[in-house]
C-alpha cells in the first residue's frame, strides 16, 4: 500500500516538473486564445450535424446549451446562446454560403491545431521538418476536423441518450415515486456526462498528436483527466461565482467569464496531457512518434557566472 502511494506520488510531482517545464500555463492562454475565435465555427457545425441526425437543429442547439449550462453555468449559456444566434442571422448569396462553409471549417480547426501542437510539445515530438510542410499542414486539419465531427457524434449522443432518459423518468416514476426518480436521473445524468468527457480526451490524445499510443494509456489519461476535469470544474464555478471577474468589463463580462473557463480547462487538459506522458514511462512504455514525425529531445542547461566575477563583452569565459 505504502509503495503504491509512493509510485502515485511519484508520478504525480514528475506530472508538475514537466507541466512547469513545457510552460503549459501559457500554452493554455494561447489555447484559450484560439478557442475563443474558433468556437462559433464549432457551435455551427457541431449543430448542424447533430441536428441533421437527430432531431433537427433546434433540439440539437438545446442540448448543447444544456450541458454547458451544466458544466460552465448559466452565464457561459447565455453567451454561448448569443454567439450561436447571431451566427445563425447572417445569410447571403450562394458565393458567401460556400465562402462561409469555408471559413467554418477552417476556423473550426484553428484551436484544433494549436491543441495539435501543445499535445505535441507535451509528448516530445513533431513533424519532420524535413518533409513537405504543406502535406503536415493538410493532415493536420484534416486531423483537426475528424475532432470536430467526434465532437458531433457526442453531441448526438447527448441527444440520444436525453431522450432515453425521458422515457426512463415516466416508466420509473410509476412505481418508484418522483424523489427517487429525480435522484436516480440526476445520477445517471452525471455518469453518462462524465463518460462522455472521457471519451472526449480519449479521441483528443488518440486522434490529434503527432505520436502512437496505446490504447491502455489513452484510457488512463483520459480518465484521469476527466476527473481532474470534474473536481476543477466545481473549484472554478466557485471562484468565478465569488470573485466578480465580469464585473469590470461591463456587457463583454459574460465573455470574460467564458475566456477564464475555457483557460482554466484548457491548463487542466494539457496536465491531463502530461500525466499520461509521464504514466505511460513509467509503466516502462514509451509514446512513439507517428508516421511522418520525429522525436524532440531537449536538454535545458543554467549558467551561472560565479559571485563578484566579471565578464568582458566579447570574451569567452574560461573553461
Amino acid at each position: 500500500m505504502i509503495l503504491k502511494v509512493k509510485n502515485a506520488w511519484a508520478v504525480l510531482t514528475k506530472t508538475y516538473d514537466e507541466f512547469s517545464q513545457d510552460e503549459c500555463m501559457s500554452m493554455g492562454a494561447a489555447l484559450a486564445f484560439y478557442a475563443m475565435f474558433s468556437l462559433p465555427p464549432i457551435l455551427i457545425i457541431v449543430i448542424t450535424i447533430a441536428g441533421a441526425l437527430w432531431q433537427g437543429d433546434a433540439n440539437a442547439q438545446e442540448a448543447l446549451l444544456r450541458e454547458v449550462q451544466a458544466q460552465m453555468g448559466v452565464q457561459a449559456r447565455q453567451q454561448i446562446q448569443s454567439i450561436v444566434e447571431s451566427h445563425q442571422k447572417s445569410t447571403g448569396g450562394a458565393l458567401a454560403t460556400v465562402l462561409g462553409i469555408v471559413s467554418l471549417v477552417f476556423g473550426a480547426t484553428g484551436v484544433m491545431t494549436q491543441l495539435q501542437a501543445a499535445l505535441d510539445k507535451a509528448w516530445e515530438v513533431e513533424p519532420d521538418p524535413e518533409q513537405g510542410g504543406v502535406k503536415n499542414f493538410l493532415v493536420k486539419r484534416a486531423a483537426s476536423f475528424v475532432m470536430v465531427l467526434v465532437i458531433a457524434l457526442l453531441l448526438l449522443t447527448l441527444l440520444v441518450l436525453g431522450a432515453l432518459l425521458s422515457v426512463f423518468h415516466d416508466a420509473i416514476g410509476r412505481w418508484a415515486g418522483e424523489s427517487v426518480t429525480a435522484s436516480l436521473l440526476v445520477g445517471l445524468n452525471w455518469l453518462v456526462s462524465f463518460l462522455i468527457i472521457v471519451l472526449l480526451f480519449a479521441a483528443m490524445f488518440k486522434v490529434l498528436p503527432d505520436a502512437k499510443i496505446r490504447w491502455r494509456d489513452v484510457w488512463v489519461g483520459a480518465t484521469v483527466t476527466a476527473l481532474l476535469f470534474a473536481m476543477g470544474k466545481s473549484l472554478i464555478s466557485f471562484y468565478l461565482s465569488h470573485a466578480s471577474i465580469g464585473t469590470p468589463y461591463g456587457a463583454a463580462g459574460s465573455l470574460a467569464l467564458l475566456l477564464v473557463w475555457v483557460y482554466y480547462c484548457s491548463v487542466i487538459l494539457l496536465f491531463g496531457a502530461e500525466f499520461t506522458h509521464v504514466w505511460t514511462r513509467h509503466q516502462g512504455r514509451e509514446i512513439e512518434p507517428a508516421s511522418g514525425a520525429v522525436r524532440v529531445v531537449c536538454e535545458r542547461k543554467h549558467l551561472r557566472e560565479p559571485r563578484g566575477s566579471r565578464r568582458i563583452p566579447g570574451r569567452r569565459a574560461p573553461e
